[in-house]
């Protein structure tokens, strides 16, 4: 009866043991997905190599840009709330760049406060 009942105990407690050493490794999926991200990083290495260097070239000028219309920038973001209501840039012959409105899209209202007519 005694080795019986020690059978069961030790039938008992190996399921668990399994259990517990599959969940220390990695399953299928996870492996595969290491696999995969790894095969990825290695493919795309050169392409980050030359976009790290292309930056390190651009980066001064890129940065004085920053510097001189970050300002300008800001102040458009302020006064357009809603970009999709514009068609994409265009520079005209004369070197001006305009952004037209789409027709579908309504007209602009002027804000509260401010005078209809201002004197240039």
């Amino acid at each position: 009866m005694r080795q019986r009942l020690m059978i069961f105990f030790v039938a008992l407690s190996l399921p668990p043991l399994a259990a517990a050493q599959e969940d220390e490794g990695q399953s299928l999926m996870e492996r595969g997905a290491d696999l995969f991200l790894e095969g990825l990083r290695q493919e795309m290495a050169p392409a980050w190599d030359d976009l790290r260097g292309m930056f390190e070239e651009v980066g001064p000028s890129f940065r004085g840009f920053m510097t001189e219309m970050g300002p300008a920038l800001g102040d458009l973001m302020d006064q357009v709330q809603d970009w999709s209501a514009y068609d994409p840039p265009e520079i005209l012959p004369n070197g001006d760049i305009i952004i037209r409105r789409k027709p579908d899209q309504p007209e602009n209202t002027q804000p509260k406060g401010l005078p209809e007519d201002i004197e240039i």
